[in-house]
């Protein structure tokens, strides 16, 4: 029928369309639930929400099967290649590709060699970079085996834009991108030993924290620090808050190779786990993705992966190479230098869009300095054809007018008993004209990448039967065992001062604001020392100029550890940690906090400030009440509310309330206290009660320490874990435990 192969397209367009108008509701979404990627740039740390473009890149079902194809046989290639050269190094023998270019990889790791990982995967999740050029011909640019980021991103995005026309969405035949995290979890229990799976992140302050914590959260897996987790016997485990052991058969690391084990790698780090890969060497955890992996994706070995397919697969690789020159060979080191003006050159040893020179972009000395630097260290750099890739059309956020940017696919293929690549992808793009550099740690932007269903399914449910490719139902609800694994029982000893601090600190947000409006009242009325009490109760300074600096230094001064603001942005980085056990949607009130307070303080001249006062508190009691509604393990809860209780107690005996206003949060504590059901008191909530104890007889509050004493003695010294200076720590003091 004529016109009929163009329909999905002509609808999806007009999808499209839509979202672009839709732009400022789903920014505002991703921004509530914190989607943000972190950019290190001259020394500083940016935690930003990571740019979002609503106009999606639409590829067609036939064009993506042909993707498909040639990435499932890249992948394979990459993988049997790996199995070689830590094996047999058959390709080596054969000349295929030079010894001197495996043993000088940087990524290769002798530390592995003769160990094949469990399943016989190493490469358990590629990220393979694409580029279309303006022909329509999909070139692949670098293939990404050791930690490649991204997918959670357009996994987000995708939630959102659903909900954003329903009805047109119904229309179009998306494939549906859901499957990635039951994809992820499917390699991940393939490869497990024996024990629980772990997301192990080096920290809040990584570039990809979101990603860690929202596939922890999606996947079910607990997510870890590394001093969580500890080796014995060459066996890893998981130590919870009460000194419990908890054996890990599978580990998804966000850490490179070198920071993985002091041990083994580099004696420096200290965001590894000592003793990591003798466990990993003796069989007895999978490492996902494996060590050593870094040796495939080499941009210099890079140059081999199409022989690579050739000799282990005997086929023709499905997908180009960009025309790539290696100066390790005298042949092409000559092309090099004559052309160098024409190419781009890549230093082989730099990622994320670093180390990357336009020639056409050098003057002539600093052309001549490359070329030395080429000729003194050919092996350090490949040269690649400068490939004029597609502009696709980004929403301009100055004018609201589509703009053309250069944009790249990050294609995600994930190996287990068999390989899949993920029916989506991130597409990023530059937020540069004519940029050609479009790596997120740049300062690019994403947007989702919509794969069309195939024609012949053409009903509303082609796009969840897509989704699964031809012959593999998916499971959309079976991620409700493992979501539901967030329990007590793998909280560690960190995560337990999270979840007390959470409850205190937003409990200090709430309770200083309630309070502070009689007090501000009294001011209002004329009674200008009105504040100096209330100042004086919260450990503030008395000798403010006027009232209106107290004001703005008690609500919005970030540098204030005692200010509302410093509250706030306390909760928000003991609550990121906290994602897998208490999901995205009850966060999204801690983000709407520190959006609110955010806000508040650049209007802060203005009335209507103190309304944005109202929601920050409103905020606060949507979070408990959804903390309390919600089916998050009921001990996890009682680690919220004692934090909060403890706190509000604190809070009443500075401003003198009376005794009678205790009664109703020490029954709240007695009665969260009771969920606990004879676990162990962590150490946090021991101190915080035990320095509380110390300050009520000076306040005049006997009777009320005689019944925490009470409450504390029920515990008959079941405290454990916890900080070794807890005791020591005022909750007044807001940087006292801020992350």
């Amino acid at each position: 029928m004529p016109g009929r192969a163009d329909a999905p397209d002509m609808a999806a367009a007009r999808l499209a369309a839509e979202l672009v108008g839709r732009r400022a509701d789903i920014n505002r979404e991703l921004a509530r639930n914190g989607v943000r990627f972190g950019v290190y740039k001259n020394g500083t740390y940016d935690d930003r929400l990571f740019p979002y473009d609503p106009i999606p890149r639409i590829i067609g079902s036939d064009e993506f099967d042909r993707l498909e194809a040639g990435l499932k046989q890249r992948v394979d290639a990459l993988n049997a290649y790996l199995r070689d050269i830590y094996s047999d190094k058959r390709i080596v023998h054969d000349g295929v590709v030079p010894e001197d270019f495996v043993y000088t990889s940087a990524g290769y790791y002798p530390q592995v060699n003769g160990v094949t990982p469990p399943g016989g995967i190493f490469a358990h999740i590629a990220g393979e970079d694409l580029v279309q050029g303006q022909d329509g011909h999909w070139w692949v640019l670098e293939d990404n085996l050791r930690i490649p980021s991204g997918a959670s991103y357009p996994l987000f995005a995708r939630d959102i834009e659903r909900r954003a026309n329903p009805r047109l969405f119904r229309q179009v035949h998306v494939r549906d991108n859901r499957d990635y995290p039951r994809l992820l979890r499917k390699a991940m229990d393939f490869v497990s030993c024996e024990g629980i799976a772990v997301v192990m992140t080096p920290g809040r302050y990584n570039s990809a924290f979101f990603e860690h914590a929202y596939l922890a959260e999606k996947t079910g897996a607990a997510l870890a620090f590394p001093e969580d987790l500890e080796v014995v016997d060459n066996k890893l485990f998981l130590t919870d808050y009460a000194g419990n052991r908890h054996r890990v058969g599978v580990v998804y690391r966000r850490l490179t190779d070198e920071y993985l084990d002091p041990f083994s790698f580099n004696p420096d780090s200290v965001i590894g786990v000592p003793g990591l890969l003798n466990a990993y060497r003796a069989g007895n955890v999978a490492i996902v993705n494996a060590p050593g992996n870094g040796a495939a994706d080499d941009k210099g070995i890079y140059y081999f992966v199409p022989r690579m397919i050739e000799y282990y697969l005997h086929q023709k690789p499905l997908l180009d190479n960009a025309p790539t020159y290696m100066p390790m060979f005298p042949d092409d080191r000559r092309e090099v230098l004559d052309r160098l003006g024409e190419l781009v050159i890549k230093d082989v040893a730099e990622a994320g869009g670093y180390g990357v020179v336009f020639g056409r972009d050098l003057d002539a000395s600093a052309r001549r300095d490359l070329a030395d630097r080429i000729k003194a260290e050919p092996r350090r750099f490949i040269a690649q054809e400068v490939i004029p890739f597609r502009d696709l059309d980004v929403v301009d956020p100055a004018t609201g007018e589509p703009t053309p940017r250069k944009a790249d696919l990050r294609a995600f293929v994930i190996t287990a008993q068999s390989t899949h690549v993920w029916y989506s992808g991130l597409t990023r793009y530059s937020s540069v004209p004519g940029q050609m550099i479009v790596n997120s740690s740049q300062g690019g932007g994403f947007k989702d990448t919509w794969v069309l269903a195939p024609d012949a399914a053409g009903s509303a449910g082609a796009a969840v039967a897509g989704s699964a490719g031809r012959g593999e139902s998916i499971d959309l609800v079976s991620l409700l065992p493992h979501a539901r694994g967030h329990a007590l029982a793998l909280v560690t000893a960190s995560k337990a001062d999270n979840l007390y601090w959470l409850g205190r600190y937003t409990e200090r947000a709430f309770t200083t604001l309630t309070e502070f409006f009689p007090f501000y009242d009294r001011v209002m009325d004329t009674d200008v020392d009105a504040f100096r009490p209330f100042a004086r109760a919260l450990d503030l300074p008395e000798d403010f100029a006027d009232f209106d600096t107290f004001i703005h230094t008690f609500l919005y001064d970030g540098d204030t550890p005692d200010s509302v603001r410093s509250a706030i942005q306390a909760a928000f980085n003991n609550a990121v940690i906290l994602r897998p056990e208490l999901s995205s949607r009850l966060l999204q009130y801690i983000e709407l906090a520190v959006s609110n307070i955010t806000s508040a303080a650049q209007e802060a001249a203005e009335a209507r400030d103190i309304y944005r006062q109202r929601d920050i508190a409103d905020d606060m009691l949507a979070f408990w009440g959804g903390i309390e509604n919600s089916d998050v393990d009921s001990t996890l809860k009682a680690f919220v509310f004692i934090g909060k209780y403890i706190e509000r107690l604190d809070l009443y005996t500075r401003l003198a309330m009376p005794a009678e206003r205790m009664d109703a949060p020490l029954n709240k504590l007695a009665t969260y206290a009771g969920l606990m059901d004879g676990l162990p008191l962590p150490q946090c909530f021991a101190d915080g009660v035990g320095w509380l104890l110390g300050q009520l007889p000076t306040r005049g509050y006997d009777a009320l320490a005689d019944r925490l004493k009470d409450f504390l003695d029920d515990f008959g010294g079941r405290a454990t874990g916890g900080r070794d200076d807890a005791a020591s720590l005022s909750s007044m003091n807001m940087e006292s435990h801020a992350a």
